[in-house]
């Protein structure tokens, strides 16, 4: 059990295209969004669903892999390390976000509206 601090597992559909970037060091970087649903039933007996959005990056292999066969509504697998970060706008205000930093990726769907062939 040593090995499994901080350690994520997301399920889910890219929001959008990842952002494919080649640093001047020569590494590959990809950042996507991703959306995760819940589905329960509110107090009033209603089918509710909340979505909740995650920002995803993969460095190198994992970046390229991303880059190649990912697209807006792609359902994956993520695995990887939750990291906070801060940051001073522009305004002087610290900003504060969360991602997840991929160390594995499992295409597990087809994009939502692909038709299925048999």
């Amino acid at each position: 059990m040593k090995n499994i601090k901080n350690r994520i597992q997301l399920i889910g559909r890219l929001g959008g295209d990842p952002e494919f970037r080649l640093l001047e060091s020569g590494k590959h970087v990809v950042n996507f969004s991703l959306a995760t649903n819940e589905t329960y039933k509110n107090a009033a007996g209603e089918k509710t669903v909340d979505t909740q959005w995650h920002y995803i990056v993969a460095w190198g292999p994992l970046a390229d892999i991303a880059d190649k066969y990912l697209q807006k509504g792609s359902e994956v697998v993520v695995q990887g390390k939750l990291i906070h970060k801060n940051y001073e706008g522009p305004d002087g205000v610290k900003k504060y976000f969360s991602e997840i930093v991929a160390d594995d990726l499992l295409m597990i769907g087809k994009p939502q509206g692909e038709p299925i062939s048999n």
